[in-house]
């Protein structure tokens, strides 16, 4: 089944500089999470489970691998309308800008969307952790006779600082919107809210990114090409003009912004009863379906740890760490609190006698290593000390950035044997 009254476009994002160095080589969706997924996965697989399948996918910075992934990952059956196209910034008759925000993004693209017949444009964030049911929101949102809806997220007073915050009324109308207010510009922001959250303390709406527009509005607003941004101009302009309403959100989000959300939001995935929940068959996470190997550990403790397919280890520890596929970890080898991303394809014994491979994709022996992220395709030498924390100062060498006192090396870097960061 299609819900052919929708069309999802998902937005990649800018350059990424924040996910920098993670974003050094690809564009801010194709960044690997969980060990074997994409950050564009998690809103194509939330429109496939509210049965929207038809999306567009927009970005315009280092694509090529994005490109290969959707290629390779979302193909639909011949006989279907569904489809996940790509869709960079391109010169047209009418444009030869790059683009300048998210609504601009969606102006130059305008006239690919509408090839399609919808009723209703769903704008999402591409580097987004959460699972939602859309059908919901758009059932609310007909059901209000809306011409924008917004999903919200409540939230304490200390994080609504760092959030467009929007204010209802009893109705769920939004009535005004403030940008990132501080502490004081906070007072009487207050919306009416659930009960747990109310307990929680988390008493503001903030807006998620997430936007379902009117087919005819949003082609309205697409002809006035001062403003560039949904967040910053669209939305604020927009509620006093049309009827805008507020979904509220109540289950897991986070954005995935910089550096320490991402680290913070994979190594939650470790957690006894993690928030973003992987495990749950009817909000499936969907990705590329690699044939590999089941993983092979040897002599290892392991605790709080989460590792994929076609891994092989000999560590001695691995704690609260995910461990991305195709993951080799040599003996004696003791790894906390990192994430590792894993390899694109194997090295067989034969091909690091005949290339005179001194160190092989992966982490050798006896090294220690925590607070990291470790991209793909990294070579990491025997007796390596990697040892994150907040004591560091940020600094960048050639094969790896240290952010938020965590290292991050950089994709297929060598660290040769010995080295201590």
């Amino acid at each position: 089944m299609i819900n052919n009254k929708v069309l999802s476009i998902i937005l990649g994002g800018g350059q990424g500089s924040r996910l920098y160095p993670l974003t050094e080589k690809r564009s801010k969706p194709a960044v690997p999470i969980a060990g074997k997924y994409r950050l564009v996965d998690i809103p194509i697989s939330n429109c496939i489970n509210s049965d929207i399948k038809r999306m567009f996918v927009l970005t315009q910075f280092n694509s090529a691998s994005l490109n290969k992934h959707i290629k390779n990952t979302y193909n639909f059956s011949f006989f279907s309308s569904a489809f996940v196209d790509v869709l960079a910034a391109e010169q047209t008759i009418k444009s030869g800008e790059w683009f300048q925000g998210t609504a601009d993004a969606v102006r130059q693209s305008m006239h690919h969307f509408l090839e399609h017949d919808f009723e209703y444009a769903l704008i999402l964030s591409g580097d987004q952790l959460y699972q939602m049911d859309f059908n919901d929101m758009i059932a609310r949102h007909e059901r209000n006779g809306a011409q924008i809806s917004i999903a919200t997220l409540p939230v304490t007073a200390k994080d609504a600082t760092s959030f467009g915050i929007l204010k209802t009324n009893e109705d769920n109308l939004i009535t005004s919107f403030i940008e990132k207010p501080n502490t004081e510009a906070l007072r009487g922001w207050e919306s009416d809210v659930s009960e747990d959250m109310q307990r929680s303390g988390r008493h503001y709406l903030a807006s998620m990114g997430i936007y379902i527009f009117n087919k005819d509005l949003l082609v309205k607003l697409m002809d006035e090409p001062d403003t560039v941004d949904f967040g910053k101009e669209i939305i604020p302009q927009s509620i006093h003009k049309y009827k805008t309403f507020s979904y509220q959100y109540e289950g897991y989000w986070t954005d995935i912004g910089n550096i320490d959300s991402f680290f913070e939001a994979n190594l939650g995935l470790t957690d006894a009863i993690p928030q973003f929940n992987l495990y749950d068959d009817h909000q499936r996470i969907y990705t590329h379906a690699r044939i590999l190997p089941t993983s092979k550990i040897s002599g290892t403790l392991l605790n709080q740890t989460v590792i994929a397919d076609g891994c092989i280890i000999h560590a001695e520890r691995i704690e609260r760490s995910v461990i991305g596929i195709r993951s080799r970890i040599g003996k004696g080898t003791k790894i906390s609190n990192c994430y590792m991303m894993g390899n694109d394809s194997y090295e067989s014994l034969q091909f690091i006698e005949e290339n005179n491979i001194d160190t092989f994709m992966g982490v050798g022996e006896r090294c220690a290593i925590n607070n990291a992220i470790i991209d793909k395709n990294c070579r990491v030498g025997d007796d390596v000390i990697i040892d994150g924390s907040k004591h560091n100062e940020d600094s960048e060498t050639e094969n790896y950035v240290i952010k938020d006192g965590i290292v991050v090396v950089k994709k297929g870097a060598k660290i040769p044997s010995g080295t201590v960061i």
